[in-house]
């Protein structure tokens, strides 16, 4: 069996996981630390890069103790190293390829630089098992909304459908803070949808008329139509109903997600979707996705929100992957590349 530490620093969150990789494939998570510094961020609305890497600075090595702590291993028990070298912030994955690099030369095993992307996919292996081959993944995050077909997690994805401007998370906080929602919106919004009428105001759908890109994504014109909704209420001087707007933007992007996500599957010919990423934790595409992924006979597979918010296990979940396929180790001169595409796995 091989130990896999996971170090992850892309974005806001300081995320150390373990995982074991059994001699039979399977992995076990033995440990899923996680910092946030988003409390540091809600005050300008969004991540402040210089914020985030003295944040990544401060809790790197206590994060990385109390993982080992939970897993009641050593440092020594490691016999490979993963880590996030894009995409993301500069100066925030600098942070982690940083350490990563140290313990593995300290420890002498292996390091291996993975991309965050693909991570989140393998973030479902943790509570599902293997992925079948193909799949298609639905990845939904605060930067980024793809559709993945994914053949090979250690080093065969293909990007089939990506968002042209604003990705869905995006569109989340900034209609939070239309509505006077707190940073990050994906939450607030959720929790007030619940309460709201998804059909009380008809947004548009962006990139779904029969001339538009089949599987690629648009928020920006949602975002834009429920601030000039929001701005000719206030201007006739009528209370707005936060709730229902919420509901309603809410489920306008879960049905261009799941609406593409399955007509891609079904034309592709792929019989699972995974949706993965920060966005896969909102409660309404998670019931849209399960609703029509059974119509149309097609399995679902959405990692529990924990797994699905940035986080070391995915990352050793991912390194795990190129172990077992044995996939050459990056060198110690490993350098980051805050542009990374997905179909680049590892470096």
């Amino acid at each position: 069996m091989t130990i896999i530490l996971g170090i992850e620093s892309s974005c806001d969150e300081t995320g150390v996981g373990l995982v074991r990789l059994r001699t039979d494939g399977t992995l076990e998570l033995l440990a899923d630390e996680v910092a946030s510094s988003v409390e540091q961020h809600a005050r300008f609305g969004g991540v402040v890069p210089e914020v985030a890497s003295r944040a990544h600075l401060e809790a790197m090595v206590p994060i990385t103790k109390r993982a080992f702590e939970t897993a009641g291993l050593e440092l020594s028990d490691v016999d490979a190293i993963a880590v996030t070298c894009g995409p993301g912030l500069a100066g925030a994955l600098l942070v982690g390829v940083s350490a990563a690099k140290a313990y593995a030369a300290a420890l002498n095993v292996p390091l291996y630089g993975v991309n965050h992307l693909p991570g989140h996919v393998a973030a479902d292996t943790l509570q599902h098992g293997p992925l079948p081959s193909p799949c298609l993944a639905l990845l939904v995050s605060g930067g980024h909304t793809q559709l993945l077909q994914v053949d090979d997690l250690a080093g065969k994805i293909t990007e089939i459908g990506s968002t042209i401007d604003d990705a869905a998370g995006e569109a989340y906080d900034k209609v939070a803070r239309i509505l006077g929602l707190p940073y990050p919106g994906g939450p607030p919004i959720d929790q007030a949808a619940k309460r709201g009428n998804p059909n009380a105001i008809r947004f548009p759908r962006g990139l779904t008329g029969p001339r538009d890109a089949k599987f690629d994504f648009s928020f920006s014109g949602l975002k834009t139509a429920v601030a000039r909704w929001v701005e000719n209420h206030e201007r006739d001087g009528r209370a707005i109903p936060v709730d229902d707007v919420a509901a309603s933007f809410q489920e306008a992007v879960a049905d261009v997600l799941t609406a593409k996500a399955v007509r891609a599957a079904g034309e592709l010919g792929i019989g699972t979707v995974v949706i993965s990423g920060g966005v896969a934790a909102n409660s309404r595409l998670s019931s849209l996705a399960a609703q029509r992924c059974a119509e149309a006979g097609i399995e679902l597979r959405v990692p529990r929100p924990r797994l699905c918010t940035d986080n070391g296990a995915m990352i050793a979940a991912l390194g795990a992957q190129l172990v077992a396929a044995g996939v050459r180790p990056s060198s110690l001169d490993l350098s980051t590349d805050p542009a990374l595409p997905v179909n680049t796995v590892s470096v």
